[in-house]
């Protein structure tokens, strides 16, 4: 008598091994510390471009990390998701206020030197 051995995936959501339990996602606590020094650096002008760049690195990894836990849910645990998304909530924020303080400053400084001449002819 023949026994069939099954090499298919297991369904969807169930866990690989059940005798493993499950793990933590592998960039979860780098997305969340990326997202809030992000928020970190947001606040001057050429410091924001470290706060624009940390946001947008961790953006891409919580894509990527959020995609590995919907193709295995159960082989990951919710607080390391959780904290993914936490994360990218932090880089979104950190991301729009770095933008905004980068253009802002940058619009001044273009303004003061254009006005410069003009002062120039006052005294």
């Amino acid at each position: 008598m023949e026994t069939k051995t099954s090499t298919s995936p297991p369904p969807y959501g169930e866990k690989i091994d059940p005798a493993l339990p499950p793990e933590n996602l592998p960039n979860s606590r780098l997305i969340l510390t990326l997202g809030i020094l992000s928020i970190v650096f947001c606040w001057w002008h050429f410091i924001s471009l470290v706060g624009i760049i940390l946001g947008i690195v961790a953006l891409v990894l919580a894509r990527n990390e959020t995609l590995l836990f919907q193709s295995n849910p159960g082989r990951y645990t919710i607080s390391s998701l959780n904290n993914v998304k936490t994360g990218r909530t932090c880089a979104l924020i950190g991301l729009i206020i770095s933008l905004i303080v980068f253009l802002f400053v940058t619009l001044l400084i273009v303004g003061i030197v254009s006005t410069l001449p003009f002062w120039g002819m006052i005294g």
